[in-house]
């Protein structure tokens, strides 16, 4: 596992890299976008830790399973166990770090598995599929309904989203995901993704930002 928690200023996180938690469709602009439609409640799936790769330096990407699409999402990094449906002061007092994911998904795998009603966890949870960047501190971040979340590629603005923007927030999604089932410390929640997404090709250049909070540049190697 090449990725290891840590902070901006480079300081390590002491506790193993978790489960990547994901919804689906938290943005109405990013499922009218792909024809789907807009769910009542989230919808969840989970990335193995094999799944994340660090985001700085730049990934690789599958080049014999067809288009491979970005989807960039604000990640939020748990600190503390939660489970049962927690309160916000307690979900508050468990992130640890707000960040920026990639949520890699093979788009025709995708679409193929979900025509058959089946599974799609092979497009979401191969290996590499969660670039995942360094964390600001939680205590940098003063509003959660505040937070953009911004994809340049190639010089050009793909995706600009907002949090105040997703169907559910953060901290009743945090609360959801937590009554299904446990948090733990290295666990991360990425948050869903704004409308824009399109498919990354080898050579491309990236701008991955939480403007105000943080950037980080990386490419397709």
């Amino acid at each position: 596992m090449s990725y290891q928690h840590q902070y901006v200023d480079g300081t390590r996180i002491h506790f193993p890299l978790g489960k990547v938690v994901c919804v689906g469709r938290n943005y109405a602009e990013h499922a009218k976008e792909l024809n789907n439609p807009v769910p009542s409640e989230p919808l969840l799936f989970i990335k193995p830790a094999t799944a994340v790769v660090d985001l700085e330096g730049g990934f690789a990407i599958p080049e014999d399973r067809g288009e491979v699409h970005y989807e960039t999402e604000i990640a939020v990094l748990i600190g503390k166990p939660l489970s049962t449906q927690p309160g916000d002061e307690e979900i508050l007092d468990a992130i640890s770090g707000f960040g920026v994911a990639l949520d890699l998904t093979l788009r025709e795998v995708q679409a193929r598995l979900k025509d058959k009603g089946h599974p799609w966890e092979i497009a979401k949870a191969f290996d590499g599929a969660c670039p995942l960047s360094p964390f600001v501190p939680a205590d940098a971040v003063e509003d959660l309904a505040g937070i953009g979340v911004r994809l340049t590629v190639n010089g050009e603005l793909r995706q600009d989203g907002h949090s105040h923007d997703m169907l559910t927030p953060i901290l009743p999604l945090i609360r959801y995901i937590s009554g299904h089932f446990s948090l733990q410390p290295g666990d991360v929640v990425l948050t869903g993704t704004p409308a824009g997404v399109g498919p990354l090709g080898r050579g491309d250049q990236l701008l991955l930002e939480l403007p105000g909070l943080c950037a980080f540049e990386s490419r397709v190697l």
